[in-house]
């Protein structure tokens, strides 16, 4: 049996629940010393030493301090940064020259939920085999717990904690760094949702800080409202602001800040293919995009791709989530990918999803051609998509309803689109996609699965 307890993003659940209880949190951590102190690990500052960052939801105030107890009780230094958007940690880690770093947060899930992400040394999220070897370990201490002492550091060898007071500020100078030193942001009005998340106090603090006039939603937190009718999930309220203050574009990010989408000045949504499609326009011309290649998963759409392929860049697919997004960039030699939802991986600046900097590439885009924001959105036609959510977990590839899907594909797409299912790595949902060049095809493609929900729930 897999005891592999992380998903595509990190260890996540109902807080208090499964393994995202203060006991097993503590556990990991011990764990996640442990694995490394077994493979001869080095520090660099002769101490092992961990950054912890965070969302606003409410349980992180109980999952920070029980890793805390586990990694200065396994002998690692403590480096505490608040709440602090994930691509912030990843930032922290590699900038303090830490061992690992420590996301608490579980993305854009709603507040009930929350999770633990690991980075490594060099700000890139720890490896899937690494993932599994701190599982394994975790495993072993769960199923011993009277021998826990055995993985525990000597009463002179535990290790202290700090807290880090200027975590946002610093983030916030390696953001900007990002922006072109030519350009400036005065004169834009940009409305900014932070999902009452983790970037509420730094992102609109950077973009007022390049010039342009901010107007904040979302920038309230009381720990149970973190994505909560805002974000980059729930655009409503955005759009109602661009459009009731005429701002010339919004943008949302979500609770840890790691993806983001844009609303137009017409209130038009800007997801993240044509972020990407912008991006890749703009570094091509200015000799910036590596590898005439740019990274996107199998649920982006082929619209981005025939856009970019017109181009003379080749859109390169990887599994849905963005550490595989990452593996992709890393194996063809792109600097830019990322997924549909929002989640785009500048590697140039950034060694995770950064909302922020993935904005601040498309503001630069529009500066640069003296475009309005709906000009994004009009860089090539979509075609006909729609994503459909199954509660509870599907067998993907049982024969019949692989079958099912083949003649829907034949019978109803005519061949001239795809329907993929896959379990979600974030959430307790199956989600199914169809999408093809006609909008009629995929409507009746949506319709045939609604009235055959038994040959999926069979299989529940």
């Amino acid at each position: 049996m897999d005891r592999n307890i992380f998903g595509t993003d990190g260890v996540r659940g109902k807080a208090n629940e499964g393994y995202i209880t203060p006991d097993k949190v503590m556990a990991l951590a011990v764990a996640a010393i442990d694995y490394y102190n077994s493979t001869g690990h080095k520090t660099v500052n002769n101490k092992f030493t961990v950054v912890i960052g965070k969302d606003t939801r409410l349980s992180g105030y109980m999952l920070e301090p029980a890793l805390v107890a586990g990694f200065i009780a396994a002998g690692a230094d403590v480096i505490l940064l608040g709440p602090i958007p994930t691509p912030g940690v990843a930032f922290m880690t590699r900038s303090l020259r830490a061992d690992l770093g420590v996301v608490i947060s579980a993305s854009h899930n709603p507040f009930y939920d929350n999770g633990i992400k690991f980075f490594g040394p060099t700000g890139f999220k720890i490896s899937q085999d690494e993932e599994s070897r701190i599982s394994g370990k975790l495993h072993d201490i769960l199923q011993a717990t009277s021998q826990l002492q055995d993985y525990l550091s000597s009463p002179e060898g535990m290790g202290k904690a700090r807290r880090l007071d200027d975590a946002g500020g610093r983030y916030i100078e390696a953001v900007k760094r990002s922006f072109p030193k030519n350009l400036s942001l005065a004169g834009m009005k940009i409305a900014i949702d932070t999902a009452n998340g983790a970037a509420y106090r730094v992102a609109p603090q950077i973009f007022w800080e390049l010039g342009a006039d901010i107007v904040q939603i979302g920038d309230e937190p009381d720990g149970l409202n973190i994505n909560l009718n805002c974000g980059a999930l729930s655009t409503d309220a955005l759009r109602q602001t661009v459009l009731e203050t005429e701002a010339d574009i919004g943008i949302a990010l979500d609770g840890d800040a790691d993806r983001v989408v844009i609303i137009d000045e017409l209130g038009n949504l800007i997801d993240g293919d044509y972020i990407l499609a912008a991006i890749a326009t703009d570094w091509q011309d200015l000799g910036l995009l590596r590898g005439r290649c740019v990274v996107a998963t199998c649920m982006s759409n082929l619209g981005l791709e025939k856009y970019l392929n017109g181009l003379g860049i080749e859109l390169c697919r990887s599994e849905v989530g963005d550490k595989h997004v990452l593996g992709k960039m890393l194996e063809t030699g792109s600097n830019l990918g990322g997924e549909k939802s929002g989640h785009i991986i500048p590697i140039d600046y950034a060694q995770t999803g950064d909302g922020s900097i993935a904005a601040m590439q498309v503001l630069a885009f529009l500066k640069r051609r003296g475009l309005k924001a709906s000009a994004v959105g009009g860089l090539y036609k979509s075609y006909p998509q729609t994503v459909m959510n199954i509660d509870g977990k599907v067998e993907v590839n049982d024969p019949d309803l692989q079958n099912f899907i083949s003649n829907l594909e034949v019978d109803v797409l005519s061949g001239r689109g795809k329907i993929l299912i896959r379990q979600s790595g974030t959430e307790n949902v199956t989600r199914i996609m169809i999408e093809s060049d006609c909008k009629r095809s995929v409507q009746m493609a949506a319709l045939n699965v609604e009235n055959n929900l038994h040959m999926f729930k069979k299989i529940l």
